[in-house]
């Protein structure tokens, strides 16, 4: 039985395509939603348009859900200055270093789009010498410039373009020959797009999952409030979010990686030791990692007061909250893990 590559690989580039920076992913949603319809999974949207999907399992008596996220990182229109040009803050953890240079897009409350560059204040080396090098990056010392003929923040104004607006940045998405996909957001469009392909396993082979699965599409992970609708019957938790390389991690970008600890809570023993049974026993590439500052949909839960187990497991990822890189064969573990344990 073989995993449909191209079709997560397609669809994790279309979905890495439709901006959706935290509170504007309304289009993300629906686009996910009308997948499912055409998987014939039934699912509902809460009140805060997350999903919430069903999938009936060989055991009726034990209830596991999975969870992936499909909001990003981005900005929100702070200010408009008196030349024009545009004051942001983020939504989510993105350093200001990582953006720096980017093309990005305004999205008005009207539906209206323009272009932009984010750029330092002092930016020309030519003009301001080694301040240009040395500067700062913060929120106060970055702007918007918008390829539009504006001088004023009247000139800005009349483009509709008003404080609350939302910015989306440049993904960049490649897919080199040598099986590595470099984007920003693959955190966590990826792992979206591995749930799908998941499902679409299932259908192609006329398969149940081993118990009842709940799979949850959040909207709101990136600032911490993503999952706050819990099935009643619900055991066991796992989320699907990208693992970590780095100096203080052992996330391996060919690996699958499973979350023993994150900064909010241990992930449940017992779940923790099935997915590396699970691993095993399939002969599944994978690390076991501590992350120092990194939450999931499933540990935010958990610190809710919700009562199950709660595990997390991704494709590792490097440069995460920056110009994100993982390769295609850490993608296939993730899935066959996915396959092996669910």
């Amino acid at each position: 039985m073989n995993i449909d590559l191209d079709y997560i690989l397609d669809t994790t580039v279309e979905l890495l395509g439709i901006p959706s920076p935290v509170g504007f992913t309304d289009a993300v949603m629906n686009r996910v939603g009308e997948e499912l319809n055409a998987l014939n999974v039934p699912f509902k949207m809460t009140k805060k348009r997350a999903i919430i999907a069903f999938i009936e399992g060989e055991d009726r008596n034990y209830k596991k859900m999975i969870s992936a996220h499909l909001d990003t990182l981005g900005a929100v229109v702070k200010k408009i200055k008196s030349n024009g040009r545009l004051e942001l803050i983020n939504v989510g953890g993105c350093p200001w270093a990582g953006v720096e240079g980017e093309n990005l897009t305004v999205h008005t409350l009207d539906g209206r789009e323009y272009e932009g560059t984010l750029l330092p204040t002092k930016c020309s080396v030519h003009i301001y010498g080694d301040v240009a090098r040395e500067m700062p990056r913060t929120a106060e010392t970055m702007e918007v410039r918008l390829d539009e003929n504006v001088h004023t923040a009247e000139d800005t104004e009349k483009l509709g373009i008003r404080v609350g607006d939302f910015v989306s940045y440049e993904t960049r998405t490649r897919i080199t020959e040598n099986g590595y996909i470099k984007s920003r957001y693959l955190d966590d469009k990826l792992c979206v797009a591995q749930i799908l392909g998941y499902i679409k396993f299932l259908n192609d082979y006329n398969l149940k999952p081993k118990s009842d699965l709940y799979i949850y599409f959040s909207n709101y992970e990136e600032i911490g409030h993503g999952v706050s609708v819990i099935p009643e019957d619900l055991d066991e938790f796992i989320a699907l979010d990208i693992g970590l390389v780095g100096a203080d991690a052992l996330g391996d970008e060919r690996k699958v990686s499973i979350a023993a600890k994150d900064n909010k809570t241990p992930y449940d023993i017992e779940v923790r030791k099935g997915l590396m049974k699970a691993a095993e026993e399939m002969d599944i590439n994978y690390t076991v990692d501590v992350y120092n500052r990194y939450g999931s949909d499933a540990s935010a839960a958990v610190l809710q007061g919700f009562d199950f187990k709660c595990g997390c497991i991704g494709p590792s990822v490097d440069a995460s909250h920056h110009y994100e890189r993982t390769h295609i064969d850490g993608v296939i573990e993730t899935i066959r893990l996915m396959i092996a344990y669910l």
